[in-house]
């Protein structure tokens, strides 16, 4: 019988999830400046203040809205549909949560909505089919969800979330700010027992 993980072990796991997801950070960087000074992408499209108010309702209402959504779904949605892995961070030390949310929603922003969504709608021109194609490999991405399918939609949601309100902005750090704020907003209601799972 496997033997539970100590503390250490916990923190260990978070400290090279941190590392990990910070250093495809910089290569997702390095990819945007490419495409940047190669004319792919423009500064303006990625990270763009032309729209002040619209980013502060988009940040503010996007994070009440998926924060809501998630706290619903997991208020009806019985454990046995829940990924475990979800189950296992939140009891980390809280900076450790922190910088593991932080470094996760920023890769994944610039990796999918900043790189992949981008190209495909400088290709296709159609925001909807960059968005929605983004989220499709935006959930595989998340293959360890495949055998509980709800968290798919636990997914699908914010990732249309997410792409709409990046093309609305141009700025890669609004889908950045809600996608953070989501996740350690839920991370953190679950941690100091505020929502548990369904049983």
């Amino acid at each position: 019988m496997k033997d539970k993980p100590t503390h250490s072990e916990k923190d260990i796991n978070l400290k090279d999830a941190i590392f990990v997801f910070s250093s495809f950070t910089f290569i997702c960087l390095a990819v945007v400046f490419a495409l940047i000074v190669y004319d792919v992408l423009t500064i303006q499209s990625f990270l763009s203040f032309e729209k002040p108010i619209a980013m502060a309702i988009c940040i503010v209402a996007a994070s009440i809205g998926l924060l809501l959504f998630g706290v619903i779904l997991t208020r009806y949605i019985p454990s046995r549909y829940i990924d475990d892995t979800n189950k296992d961070y939140q009891n980390g030390p809280l900076l450790g949560v922190f910088f593991l949310m932080f470094t996760g929603a920023l890769f994944e922003e610039i990796l999918f909505r900043g790189i992949i969504q981008n190209l495909i709608y400088v290709f296709i021109e159609n925001q909807w089919i960059a968005i929605i194609a983004t989220t499709v490999l935006f959930l595989g991405f998340h293959i360890q969800y495949f055998k509980k399918t709800i968290m798919l939609v636990n997914i699908m949601v914010p990732s249309l979330t997410f792409g709409w309100i990046y093309f609305e902005t141009n700025n890669i750090f609004v889908p950045f700010l809600v996608h953070f704020l989501m996740n350690f907003g839920i991370t953190l209601l679950f941690k100091y027992n505020f929502i548990r799972v369904k049983r």
